[in-house]
């Protein structure tokens, strides 16, 4: 077995027991290997490995990598969304996870109209009101969520947080449950089913999933430390 076949056993064990903590099944947890800044061989190896789900932060990496990469993956874009990106994401990637506007959500729908894509989005939320990152301020989901009610073709299926990073998981316990419960809330509020919720890491994975996550994004521990940003070379570009 391959050390990065290692590294993924590893990590589906760790989210098994975390669900089994839980008393969830296994199979409401899905794992989402974020590739960014590593090379489309990583990405075809993990993929033989069995994983299927792969996020990139950057549109303009993903639109050099993903060309590169096995055709029957499901990309996700983790990153924050420019506007002026908008086209090439929806282009891109089948999963949204970062829309923190009205605006930018309406954005999205304008353009899968436009491409007859159906990319399923989440709506970032800024859960500890941190100045320094993106996302919606709790109090605003609702509103964006109002325009969603106006999308025919971006599907709104959860919601999304980066929590701060904490020096001991445990503490990250307390955003992730802040999610889920917003989430809840506004289920009741809305109509919206709102069934996934993105969130947790390398470091905290276990604890998202015991607070309810549905798509941990795991990086580090699955590709390893996170080289130099990924260029492709003349060999990868047949040249």
């Amino acid at each position: 077995m391959s050390e990065l076949a290692e590294r993924i056993e590893r990590v589906r064990a760790r989210l098994a027991d975390a669900a089994a903590r839980a008393g969830r099944p296994v199979e409401s947890v899905r794992l989402l290997a974020v590739s960014k800044t590593h090379p489309p061989a990583a990405v075809r190896e993990a993929a033989a490995c069995g994983l299927t789900d792969f996020g990139e932060n950057k549109v303009q990496e993903a639109a050099l990598k993903i060309p590169l990469a096995p055709g029957r993956l499901t990309w996700h874009l983790v990153g924050h969304l420019q506007s002026n990106k908008v086209r090439a994401a929806v282009r891109l990637f089948d999963y949204i996870h970062s829309v923190d506007s009205a605006r930018l959500l309406r954005l999205v729908e304008e353009e899968s109209r436009a491409q007859g894509r159906r990319p399923k989005v989440f709506l970032e939320v800024n859960v500890a009101g941190e100045a320094s990152k993106f996302g919606l301020a709790p109090e605003a989901v609702g509103e964006t969520l109002a325009a969603a009610q106006e999308c025919r073709a971006a599907e709104v299926v959860g919601l999304m947080a980066i929590p701060p990073v904490v020096a001991e998981p445990e503490r990250a316990r307390g955003f992730f449950r802040r999610l889920r419960e917003l989430r809840d809330e506004l289920r009741g509020a809305t109509g919206f089913a709102l069934d996934e919720l993105s969130m947790g890491m390398s470091h905290d994975a276990e604890i998202a999933v015991e607070e309810g996550a549905t798509w941990v994004r795991i990086g580090t521990d699955i590709f390893g430390p996170r080289a130099a940003a990924w260029k492709p070379t003349a060999d990868e570009l047949g040249g």
